[in-house]
């Protein structure tokens, strides 16, 4: 996996500049553990003030400073997506390898519980899941939810990938070794399914960074933890636009634009390396 990772930075543009944009962000979220100002408190400043050589990004109506706030709300974010990622990625990968490791009932048992996630409307379970939780409602739930929804593609994927490895004669070498079935797939198809595994994360994170922006600003998640979609519903409660406090959304909204690039760019230089057809069109070229 080192080896691919080295070799994308040394061979692919995409992948330097998702790189480029991703460690830009990471480094703003990290200016968030020496902000001078605790990210619930309100009124710590002059209120709608644009912005400035003091406030960089501005204030709210809130009397908080965007630039600080915005430091919490991406790192909350992306810890969010990163959660909700790995959470998927474990069920994903064990749900992936198994049935397609064992084949027959096995198989057709998972598949069938895998197929059901697959057409399962997500958004509208998510918004019946807050109704339910109003009371409850927390980033951490919110996160677990989202993982139990977002596995099932992932998981048919990395199910083909086993399929094909389970004809490999490796894989014969190794049963008739005395090899377990997890040594098998840990040991021996792991390695040729994390490079999709990585793909595959990387485009979670995007989808699940979306929908829980997209949900935060209708006001269906805990509106009390700043993220980028809470930053926003806070905008839009206070009529920012209207007001012409044009910076309150703006900067909120172009650092999840910029997130949402750099991941972008990660999960397609990663596909096209894993895809031959793609490098056979690149020699051709």
């Amino acid at each position: 996996m080192f080896a691919i990772l080295r070799d994308l930075l040394r061979y692919r543009l995409e992948f330097r500049l998702g790189v480029i944009l991703t460690a830009f962000i990471v480094a703003f979220a990290a200016l968030s553990f020496v902000s001078p100002y605790p990210p619930q408190d309100q009124f710590v400043v002059p209120p709608d003030v644009p912005p400035s050589w003091a406030y960089w990004f501005g204030t709210n109506s809130r009397g908080q400073d965007v630039f600080w706030q915005l430091t919490f709300a991406i790192r909350n974010t992306m810890l969010f997506g990163f959660a909700v990622a790995i959470l998927s990625r474990m069920l994903s990968i064990g749900i992936g390898l198994w049935s397609g490791y064992k084949g027959g009932f096995v198989d057709r048992v998972l598949m069938s519980i895998n197929d059901t996630f697959i057409v399962i409307p997500l958004f509208p379970i998510l918004v019946l899941f807050y109704f339910v939780m109003r009371d409850r409602m927390s980033w951490t739930l919110l996160a677990l939810a989202m993982a139990c929804l977002g596995w099932a593609y992932d998981a048919r994927l990395i199910r083909s990938l086993a399929m094909s490895l389970r004809t490999r004669e490796f894989t014969d070498t190794s049963l008739f070794s005395g090899m377990s079935t997890r040594q098998i797939l840990t040991q021996e198809h792991m390695p040729y399914v994390l490079p999709v595994v990585f793909s595959t994360t990387m485009n979670n994170i995007n989808w699940s960074i979306g929908l829980e922006v997209t949900l935060s600003v209708l006001g269906f998640t805990d509106i009390n933890t700043p993220t980028i979609g809470v930053m926003i519903y806070w905008a839009n409660q206070h009529t920012a636009m209207m007001a012409g406090i044009w910076w309150w959304i703006f900067f909120p909204v172009a650092l999840v634009v910029i997130t949402f690039i750099g991941l972008f760019l990660l999960a397609v230089s990663m596909n096209e390396y894993i895809d031959p057809r793609s490098r056979l069109s690149r020699v051709a070229a």
